[in-house]
């Protein structure tokens, strides 16, 4: 049977909210397919507003690859604003899509992708609002089945009463075997409820699903163990990888946004994983190994998406851009493509290491030239040898001092504050190195209009990284110790005017914090939050602290445990981590040593260029680096008579 549009009831709110573009759908590319001619149906999320969600790159990818197959259909959904979610409420519209405003609850597969933990509140919003209920156990054949990917996912265990399974890792070739699946299943009369598909895809060893494991404490609060509770389910569950990204070039009909949104641009992801090995850096972990794309695959995707959208950027996307083996060729190549066009290039930030004016003059050849933005991490060369980022003081000022010399006006520097062996001093040094940027500039460019803004978050440790068994810093000695270096800023009568200070204060690292080393426990917070009417944490004008806190203190004692054991508290090599049973493919004893290397201040070289330091991933994920370079160049575009 055809489902229903909710648009007639929907189209009589939206004068009363803000922005109703972003609900009306019907952007350039998007998919709108025969409901009664496809037999698996998904329902894909970024859970947040429209304007953050669209342009997220996971979520554009997986409709694309879903809406290709034969039989499948799979539409968007994206967090509504509190004004339209009362109006839902008061007139009995549910969670709806915006491709052909359907209700979520009709999908077959209802799939979450969360890069941070802080949209766990809007999951449960989206959820209610469809008519889902929160918990998994409460659900009935006729419900969707509720997935979550995305970075997140790697630590799954906060939500795990709230969705029925997970999958960690790449999910191109995952949301197609898992579509396969379902069809299967449904084509066979879906024999055995939830439990028997849920059951179909845990057996594949590569999907999550909570309700098939039990979790064992000890008196003291930690996990004794985590146990699978029937026969036939794996004891780990292994993260996924696509390894030739010219066999996946997708995007190749990005969506263009109806409303304004954060990336005004057409992006390409031009490589995937990191091995740098940045101690703090969880998407550098956790997507190993280093998968390039080819030159000429990059030539092809971008030709095809400026066809496909009309933008007038293009943004090279990863972890890293710079260290991609021929980026020169690759941003002279693109450049020299579309010169005429005049469209700009543009790399998210630039290493330190990895700049050089050659590539910089590339990128912003048909381009405006905007300031550039490195990332130091640490004020100290010490901190910086226990984070492992190799950047020296010398680095950074040989780096501003070209590009103030060649025409720059503005540099923005990135740091953490509460960093494992911080100290007020390591923090400090961040305005010294400030100071120095600005006196190098004025020296090189001869003028007194150099900018430079120093922009400071606040460390959160991460699972399946080396800190994922530190404390956290609390938002108290964060806030102190930010305030120390504000001070020290603000006080330089010489430089300080030329220095711009942004900085988020410690109070959202520590729910943060909570939210990705938790364990299942913490799905009682939440849920507690949701009730209080928590909505959109990662916006600062929605985030409450005090009702996290709130929250915690009400439900947490129930376990013997509190907001600081999860965060402040350093953990030891024993101890049972909620996420040991999700294999990232990393060796734990490898993290361990990793952190024993960063309280020595020892620094580790990236494997791309050095022989392997045995973090486990290529042999227990049958992976391996693929780099170039292939030799080939870009060729200009023959114009077609």
């Amino acid at each position: 049977m055809p489902v229903e549009s909710v648009f007639p009831r929907l189209e009589a709110l939206l004068p009363h909210v803000q922005k109703p573009i972003q609900y009306v759908g019907g952007e350039l590319n998007s998919t709108v397919k025969d409901w009664d001619a496809t037999d698996v149906r998904w329902a894909l999320m970024y859970p947040d507003a429209y304007e953050v969600g669209l342009p997220n790159q996971g979520v554009m990818i997986l409709y694309e690859v879903l809406n290709e197959r034969e039989g499948v259909l799979a539409e968007r959904t994206y967090s509504v604003w509190p004004d339209l979610e009362a109006l839902m409420r008061e007139h009995d519209v549910p969670q709806f899509t915006v491709d052909a405003h359907r209700p979520v609850k009709a999908f077959d597969v209802f799939g979450l992708s969360f890069s941070t933990e802080l949209g766990y509140t809007n999951m449960l919003t989206a959820l209610d609002l469809a008519g889902i209920p929160l918990e998994s156990a409460d659900r009935t054949l006729d419900d969707p089945i509720v997935l979550a990917g995305g970075h997140a996912a790697f630590n799954p265990e906060p939500i795990a009463d709230f969705i029925d399974c997970a999958v960690i890792g790449d999910g191109e070739q995952a949301v197609l075997e898992i579509t396969e699946i379902v069809r299967a299943w449904k084509a066979e009369g879906r024999p055995g409820g939830r439990d028997e598909v849920l059951f179909r895809l845990s057996k594949t060893g590569g999907v999550y699903v909570p309700r098939f494991y039990d979790v064992e404490y000890l008196p003291d609060g930690r996990i004794a163990r985590v146990v699978p509770n029937r026969s036939g389910v794996p004891w780990r569950v292994s993260k996924h990888t696509v390894m030739d990204l010219d066999e996946w070039p997708y995007p190749k009909q990005p969506l263009v946004p109806l409303a304004e949104t954060v990336h005004e641009r057409m992006s390409v992801e031009i490589f995937r994983g990191c091995t740098r090995g940045c101690r703090f850096c969880q998407a550098g972990m956790i997507t190993r190994p280093v998968r390039e794309r080819s030159i000429t695959g990059i030539g092809d995707m971008v030709e095809k998406g400026l066809k496909a959208t009309g933008f007038e950027e293009v943004g090279l996307l990863s972890l890293s851009s710079a260290d991609h083996t021929e980026i020169a060729d690759v941003a002279k190549g693109l450049a020299d493509r579309y010169e005429e066009d005049k469209i700009g290039l543009s790399l998210p930030s630039t290493r330190v290491d990895a700049f050089n004016i050659d590539l910089a003059n590339e990128l912003t050849r048909n381009g405006r030239r905007s300031g550039l933005t490195f990332a130091p991490e640490g004020g100290s060369e010490r901190i910086r040898k226990v984070i492992n980022k190799m950047v020296s003081e010398e680095d950074l000022i040989r780096t501003v001092s070209t590009a103030y010399g060649n025409g720059w006006r503005q540099v923005k520097l990135y740091f953490m504050c509460g960093l494992p062996t911080e100290t007020d001093e390591d923090v400090l040094q961040i305005g010294d190195m400030a100071v120095k940027v600005i006196a190098e500039g004025r020296k090189v460019s001869g003028q007194n209009d150099i900018r430079c803004t120093v922009s400071i978050g606040g460390f959160v440790p991460k699972p399946h990284t080396p800190f994922q068994w530190a404390p956290q810093l609390s938002a108290e000695e964060t806030d102190a110790r930010l305030e120390k270096l504000r001070d020290k800023i603000r006080g330089d009568k010489k430089y300080g005017r030329s220095i711009g200070f942004r900085y988020h204060d410690g109070k959202p690292g520590i729910v943060e914090g909570l939210l990705s080393r938790g364990d299942r426990r913490i799905g009682s917070v939440i849920r507690a939050v949701y009730e209080g009417g928590g909505r959109f944490d990662g916006w600062r004008e929605y985030f409450s602290y005090d009702r996290w806190m709130d929250a915690a203190a009400k439900t947490l004692p129930d376990f013997g445990v509190d907001v600081d054991w999860y965060t402040t508290r350093e953990r030891t090599y024993e101890e049972v981590l909620p996420w040991d049973h999700l294999d990232s493919g990393l060796d734990k004893d490898w993290l361990w040593e990793d952190w024993q290397d960063a309280l020595d201040e020892t620094e580790v070289e990236d494997c791309r260029w050095t022989p392997c330091f045995d973090c486990g991933v290529c042999p227990q994920m049958d992976t391996q680096i693929q780099i170039g370079p292939t030799g080939k160049k870009l060729l200009p575009l023959t114009v077609v008579k």
